[in-house]
């Protein structure tokens, strides 16, 4: 049954306000703000052209772009909407604790992936990698996407489209954007871009919903992404890696998926896609399901009048 969560009511602002908390006002007040930061951080290290070498280059990008984006969640996300709750702290045992549920969950999740692709026949081990690309995997296919593209997608889309349309509309959509928004890149396909939608984008916005904390989602992404790339060298999102060991795709490209890496496999499909329904059942058992803007609006007024 779906709850109704008190904390949407809507409050009594002025008209100026009101306008700016709607959904969509909100929504893409975020979108502008951040578009505006990272493209002017785009320009900057361009102009700046800082002596640093290729590693370097990638912590530091790694570290600023997170950081910004934290700064832009706390300073404009939390401040606008009708719901002015701050779902990233950045201290505190239960942050800790989903970061490291996410990591570790997502490390088990995707090693069951790949030990199953395996004994399909779709992924070989030749012998040890060099793990050249460890500095890569960990700070922009690790930290810098998982910090960046879990408060994009969750922190502000699914966000404000959840105050808007509720929870399943918001999963719904921000699932489908995220399948979709990797379309571009390396060796991606259509099918891949739907099977990210359904694996990643589900068990992600899951999460969220159920842990009401941003840091469960990006646990989860770091751990995924790191897992597959470091630990198994398996592409991530289309991207060659290498890993720890030196291993490469073999038989039917829907088992192993090909050149863009276990994501686009159907093992990952099912595996993952099962995890992201259990999650969302979970956060529907704990009344963590949000109803549509209209409806909160006709409750809260059926309350003021009872």
């Amino acid at each position: 049954m779906t709850a109704f969560n008190p904390r949407f009511i809507p409050r009594r602002f002025p008209v100026w306000r009101q306008v700016i908390d709607f959904p969509i006002v909100a929504l893409l007040l975020s979108v502008l703000v951040f578009a505006i930061v990272f493209g002017g951080l785009a320009y900057l290290v361009t102009l700046l052209d800082l002596p640093l070498s290729e590693g370097g280059k990638m912590v530091f990008n790694a570290a600023l772009g997170s950081a910004l984006a934290i700064a832009i969640y706390k300073l404009v996300v939390t401040h606008v909407g009708t719901e002015r709750r701050d779902y990233l702290p950045l201290a505190g045992i239960a942050s800790v604790r989903w970061l490291m549920i996410g990591i570790v969950g997502a490390a088990v999740l995707m090693t069951a992936i790949v030990g199953l692709i395996a004994l399909l026949g779709g992924y070989t081990v030749s012998g040890m990698g060099t793990a050249q690309s460890w500095l890569e995997i960990v700070f922009v296919a690790g930290i810098q996407a998982a910090v960046i593209e879990e408060i994009a997608f969750r922190g502000i889309l699914f966000r404000y489209l959840e105050d808007l349309g509720g929870s399943w509309f918001a999963l719904a959509a921000t699932s489908a954007l995220f399948g979709f928004a990797h379309i571009t890149n390396d060796n991606a396909t259509w099918f891949s871009s739907l099977a990210i939608a359904v694996e990643a984008g589900v068990m992600l916005g899951g999460a969220y919903m159920l842990s009401r904390s941003l840091w469960l989602p990006i646990g989860l992404h770091f751990g995924w992404n790191v897992t597959q790339g470091l630990v198994w060298d398996v592409p991530v999102s289309g991207h060659a890696v290498d890993g720890m060991v030196e291993a490469h795709p073999a038989g039917a490209t829907l088992i192993s998926g090909g050149a863009f890496g276990a994501e686009a496999s159907v093992v990952a499909l099912v595996l993952a896609g099962a995890v992201g329904v259990w999650l969302t059942v979970k956060a529907v058992r704990a009344g963590h399901v949000v109803r549509p803007w209209w409806v909160r609006r006709r409750m809260a007024r059926e309350i003021v009048r009872a």
